[in-house]
């Protein structure tokens, strides 16, 4: 869901840490020349031609792009992109997750750990990544082939106001539950250069490279991948998508599935038209494969209606569980204060579509609930919705 703001990735409003700016800034010697200048300038004539070459430039206008992404002044984005070769995904990971000298300061008196997460969801030992949660924890049920699982959520990584301290929020969840994949929206570079560099037991296939995109995520160890999709929204306004990714669990073939439609109550057409565009390419799916949508699809139950409802053989899962009202609403502004909205808004704009493999039905769904319930230190959720978990039994 996007809602009353411009979906631009470099709104201004977040700063790094005045300990990691003072350290980047003496790491460089000091804020020096003017914003996206190189470090070191060649004098006279000679910097005169330098002026207007188009490197100069270029290296003005990442600086641009990291403080705009990053939300910091100039010269410490001059730092970040020079101490990093002035390459961009360097660049931003180095300031998203800073060393550990960088963040002492930051932090309460502490042991050689990890850097330190804002919510505490597991052991202290997993706080740091995802993959560590998976390979010291054999024994949990994610690991039971009898037993698949999969996370979606809308991490909204357009807001950047503590948007580092909100994914590692997220990360915590998913070192928590260990899912064996993972539906993501509104992914940034940023957020998804982080996650890869946290859940590196995860293989990452993604919508798009620039601006926002969706994300699927496997676990190496279980999910084997196979091939990837993706199919346009040819009247889209909001850079939207269809993410497929064709793989395999337990010997069960695999068509995952996930997008964020249309935005807001006037884009509903265009929306629904997307909606029709996924049932159309579920129904396509290899009839051996088990067909799994999961994103924010920004439904109004009445738009659903409107598309005909859907097809006989693909469920809503909610629905099939009986609709349980503990996780009904996925966007709820009276419960989420992230977006500050005084109204209050419930609405279940995030769905799970399923259809059963045409054989028999070896996957099968057993329960849902949501994630991100809890505040992070930073007094934000992790996102403006809630995740959803979702369990489901694997016929063997």
């Amino acid at each position: 869901h996007v809602s009353g703001r411009v979906v631009e990735v470099g709104a201004p409003g977040r700063r790094a840490p005045a300990q990691i700016r003072a350290s980047a800034l003496s790491r460089c010697g000091g804020a020096r020349g003017s914003p996206g200048e190189p470090m070191e300038r060649p004098s006279g004539s000679e910097a005169e031609r330098a002026e207007g070459e188009p490197e100069v430039k270029k290296r003005r206008l990442l600086c641009v792009e990291f403080a705009s992404v990053a939300k910091c002044d100039p010269a410490l984005a001059q730092c970040y992109l020079a101490e990093n070769d002035w390459e961009m995904e360097r660049a931003l990971n180095s300031f998203f997750d800073p060393p550990a000298e960088d963040s002492a300061a930051d932090s309460r008196p502490s042991t050689p750990a990890g850097p330190e997460c804002c919510v505490d969801l597991t052991n202290e030992e997993t706080t740091d990544s995802v993959s560590s949660k998976a390979s010291t924890s054999e024994g949990i049920p994610q690991e039971d082939g009898s037993v698949f699982s999969f996370i979606t959520w809308n991490v909204d990584g357009l807001d950047l106001n503590s948007l580092q301290e909100r994914a590692r929020g997220v990360c915590s969840y998913l070192t928590l539950y260990s899912p064996d994949v993972i539906f993501l929206q509104e992914v940034i570079p940023p957020y998804c250069s982080y996650l890869k560099k946290r859940a590196s037991s995860y293989e990452m296939i993604t919508g798009h490279e620039e601006g926002y995109f969706t994300a699927i995520m496997l676990k190496k160890s279980r999910v084997k991948f196979k091939s990837q999709e993706i199919i346009p929204f040819p009247n889209t306004k909001m850079m939207r998508n269809l993410l497929c990714v064709y793989a395999s669990v337990s010997g069960n073939e695999l068509c995952l599935m996930t997008s964020h439609l249309e935005s807001t109550r006037g884009h509903a057409k265009e929306r629904m038209n997307q909606l029709k565009m996924v049932l159309k390419k579920m129904q396509e799916a290899p009839q051996s494969a088990t067909v799994i949508f999961a994103g924010d699809t920004n439904l109004r139950d009445h738009e659903v209606t409107q598309c005909g409802g859907l097809p006989n053989n693909i469920l809503d899962v909610w629905e099939f569980l009986g609709k349980p009202k503990h996780c009904q609403y996925t966007w709820d502004t009276q419960m989420n204060s992230n977006l500050g909205i005084s109204a209050a808004c419930k609405l279940r704009f995030d769905r799970i579509f399923f259809r059963t493999a045409a054989e028999s039905g070896h996957i099968v769904p057993q329960s849902l609930d949501l994630l991100g319930l809890e505040k992070l230190d930073c007094g934000r959720f992790p996102s403006d919705h809630w995740g959803l978990l979702c369990n489901l039994d694997v016929i063997l």
